[in-house]
């Protein structure tokens, strides 16, 4: 029995509005505002294995995924809704594809993944209540959610799930910038679609919002009663800042921007969320590594999207690729999992990460036979190469660590891990550096 047939007395039916497509001009009664709050003092607890992951996938599916021209090709080639609508026939994704997503992700080192359960077309890939417009209603006939839910827990992989508050299927989803009871049904229908998510699937690790459009702000959305509810319904879980509240994590995208609290980065594989049949602008593996580092240093998270086909297939150029990555990562995940922010940032040709006393050096482009690195002023202890172990010669002085003798040729491919060890946190101090070196001719 569904949620919706156990809370019968919690209906309220409005008039259906004019519109195109199987909406249900029915909505729930909304949750008083006392019904749980956020518990921000618990923070710290519910984010330590996010911060452990350091990596995920982002999985873009739906019904996009039937064109094959990334997931704004709705918008910006201007289909109806009728148009669209047609594309369900076709909507059949074989029953095994998330438990491939979830081997993808498990042999990439990626420790948790974040499902487009609705995006901004509307169209849900779970057993909703709220509207015809699902994958229930598709050849398929099958919740996706479900079956990825599922697929998740078998890798050990954290599940996440996405959701769009914006919706341009819905009738409201413009109008209820300008009209009050339009706001008020469509805040509803996304709160009961919320509820949906974290009530039928038992535990769910993390909640990424987006798409807090038309523009209504955290009050016009209701975003405190969102939360609230989400958090009665799964007290674990950790919610990103895209329904205008700040949330338990930031959120950039397509770049890599470090902020003064938890973050997570989030990229495509190529330059489409979602597949995009003729995008063939793969990022590298060496890439993708460069930039987790990167985030890493800065104490931030790296997810990375994958678009599968509208059957549930991932494009050998994205297997291939994150099947690199984690090979990579079964060598040097030490160097990333559980890392700490760097207050080492600044070299040329590699990245930087710390774990407590130690730093690891990310180096993406390989010198040859000495590596120098200035301004550290805590001293080092030893060096050695990650993946062997092997020691590596060094002397220190003021202005930089100098490390000798190293092989001609990268050890390691596409990026060679140095560890370091020393006596306290590592420190770089470049300002302190440029004021004190001695200079000739001045």
């Amino acid at each position: 029995m569904s949620f919706l047939d156990h809370n019968v007395s919690r209906r309220v039916t409005l008039a259906m509005l004019a519109g195109s497509g199987p909406w249900r001009g029915e909505v729930l009664a909304q949750p008083s505002a006392d019904e749980g709050t956020p518990q921000d003092a618990s923070r710290s607890n519910r984010m330590e294995w996010w911060h452990e992951a350091k990596f995920g996938m982002f999985i873009h599916f739906g019904l996009f995924s039937v064109l094959g021209k990334d997931v704004w090709n709705f918008e910006s080639e201007g289909w109806t809704m009728a148009e669209y609508e047609r594309f369900m026939k076709e909507f059949n994704p074989h029953p095994g594809a998330p438990r491939e997503w979830a081997k993808i992700a498990r042999r990439a080192g990626q420790k948790y993944m974040v499902l487009t359960a609705k995006n901004h077309d509307g169209f849900c890939i779970w057993n909703t209540e709220t509207t015809h417009f699902n994958s229930m209603h598709a050849p398929c006939k099958r919740d996706i959610v479900q079956e990825y839910v599922e697929a998740a827990r078998a890798e050990g992989i954290k599940v996440g799930l996405y959701y769009s508050i914006f919706d341009w299927h819905h009738p409201d989803g413009e109008r209820c910038m300008d009209d009050e009871a339009a706001r008020v049904r469509m805040v509803s229908f996304a709160h009961e679609q919320i509820r949906e998510l974290m009530t039928n699937y038992g535990k769910i690790d993390v909640l990424w919002y987006d798409g807090a459009r038309p523009n209504l702000g955290a009050k016009g959305w209701e975003s405190e009663r969102m939360n609230k509810l989400v958090f009665r319904l799964q007290p674990e879980i950790i919610v990103n800042n895209r329904n205008a509240l700040p949330g338990d994590f930031g959120t950039p995208e397509q770049k890599i921007v470090a902020e003064d609290r938890a973050w997570e980065s989030c990229m495509t594989l190529n330059e489409s969320w979602g597949y995009h049949a003729a995008d063939d602008e793969w990022k590298t593996p060496k890439q993708i590594l460069r930039n987790l580092s990167l985030c890493v240093r800065d104490n931030g998270n790296y997810l990375v999207s994958i678009g599968p086909r509208a059957d549930g297939s991932v494009q050998k150029e994205a297997t291939d690729l994150l099947g690199k990555v984690g090979e990579w990562m079964s060598r040097n995940g030490t160097a990333i999992y559980g890392c700490q922010r760097s207050k080492v940032t600044r070299f040329q040709y590699a990245g930087l990460t710390r774990k407590g006393d130690t730093l690891f050096l990310h180096v993406h482009a390989w010198p040859g036979s000495e590596i120098r690195i200035g301004a550290i002023t805590t001293k080092a202890r030893s060096a050695r190469f990650l993946v062997s172990g092997k020691p590596i010669q060094f002397d220190q002085d003021a202005n930089r660590i100098r490390f000798r003798g190293l092989p001609a040729t990268a050890p390691d491919t596409p990026i060679t891990v140095i560890a370091i060890e020393f006596e306290g946190e590592p420190v770089q101090d470049m300002v302190t550096h440029r004021r004190t070196l001695k200079r000739t001719g001045v």
